[in-house]
């Protein structure tokens, strides 16, 4: 049982999040710089506003100028919900990426990274005002992308916007909200849909033990309230499951057991409860689907046969594509080495949509 057990620490130590199992050792030291934008005044949906609004973000690469000064070869990549801007440093995605001759070249494109509001090193409820920070939502998160790259980067059109799960739907956003800033858009793992169904019961839940947990105070808590948190993350390791990779991975009720067990307690090490109650009730007025027409440029949108979040059989994205003539569609199909919701940072997987969607785009 003990070698078990380490083994199995050893592996959840290097896993990228939800769905995605054991990860190897990147072989590639990406040259990355790191750099705050501080958004003055920055007023929120709902009438709040902060004096000041810090994004933080890891670049890759530099900015290229056209003729006319104008940076032509940034590409943005969001991550999804919980995550930050470094994730995309992990080998199944960077080491297959980022190198010489490959899709998103570093010597090649300016690659930023952001943490998005609530997230990473970007202003969020723990960094003191708990529970009073403003009650941010998807579209407040796309608006302060936009002044990060125009006011902090410079920025004025993007070459692509990638994103993952939050990412995903953040692309629809900007699809919609700023239809001519990036030349393509890649979303993966999400529905333009509002976000209903099992997808937000489970959120729900999720925030519900949190806030059900006597130690969560309200958010005024002196600890994080590990009864809450458990409970939450629980529900995260479940959505974001793979079943044919788990089963082959883990096949006996004992290396199952262990894995679940140590996956989750080290994901609650890693957690602030208001910042996760923040990040799952972000998505909760999301809904593009009203004007998808909006999104004109180039789209590959992909989903995973084995993603319990966006489930195979919905019918949204044959409804989508006739609306969006510019999009293609692929649902990745599920074996035993895909990784449910978090096949969309495997690149392997489709590396080569990646390329075609970067040939037919300007």
């Amino acid at each position: 049982m003990l070698p078990l057990l380490l083994a199995l620490a050893a592996q959840a130590a290097t896993s990228p999040g939800w769905g995605a199992g054991p990860v190897p050792a990147s072989k590639v030291d990406w040259p990355t710089k790191e750099r705050d934008v501080i958004l003055k005044q920055f007023r929120f949906r709902d009438g709040e506003t902060l004096p000041e609004l810090r994004m933080h973000m890891t670049i890759l690469g530099a900015p290229h100028r056209n003729s006319a000064g104008q940076i032509d070869n940034a590409v943005m990549v969001l991550h999804g919900t919980g995550g930050d801007g470094k994730q995309f440093l992990r080998p199944q995605f960077a080491d297959e990426l980022y190198g010489a001759g490959q899709p998103l070249d570093v010597n090649r494109y300016w690659i930023i990274l952001p943490d998005n509001i609530g997230h990473g090193k970007s202003s969020k409820p723990s960094d003191g005002m708990r529970m009073h920070f403003p009650k941010y939502d998807y579209d407040d998160m796309v608006e302060a992308q936009h002044r990060m790259l125009t006011e902090g980067l410079g920025v004025s059109h993007l070459r692509l916007i990638f994103g993952t799960s939050m990412g995903c739907m953040h692309g629809f956003v900007w699809g919609e909200t700023y239809p001519d800033f990036a030349s393509a858009l890649m979303p993966m793992a999400c529905e333009p849909v509002e976000l209903a169904g099992l997808n937000r019961m489970w959120r729900q839940l999720a925030i519900d033990g949190i806030e059900k947990d006597p130690a969560w105070q309200g958010g005024n808590y002196s600890r994080q309230p590990s009864t809450g948190l458990r409970a939450a993350e629980n529900l995260l390791f479940v959505a974001g499951g793979a079943p044919l990779l788990y089963q082959a991975q883990y096949p006996t009720r004992e290396a199952a057991s262990a894995y679940a067990q140590k996956t989750v307690s080290d994901g609650i090490d890693h957690l602030d409860a208001n910042d996760l109650i923040y990040q799952l009730d972000s998505s909760r007025n999301y809904n593009p689907w009203p004007n998808v027409e909006r999104i004109k440029v180039p789209m590959m949108w992909i989903n995973s046969a084995d993603d319990f979040i966006n489930p195979r059989n919905f019918p949204y994205p044959a409804q989508a594509l006739k609306r969006m003539p510019s999009a293609r569609f692929r649902l990745i199909a599920e074996n035993a080495d895909t990784h449910g919701h978090g096949t969309h940072t495997w690149a392997r997987f489709w590396k080569a949509d990646l390329i075609e969607l970067l040939a037919r785009s300007n």
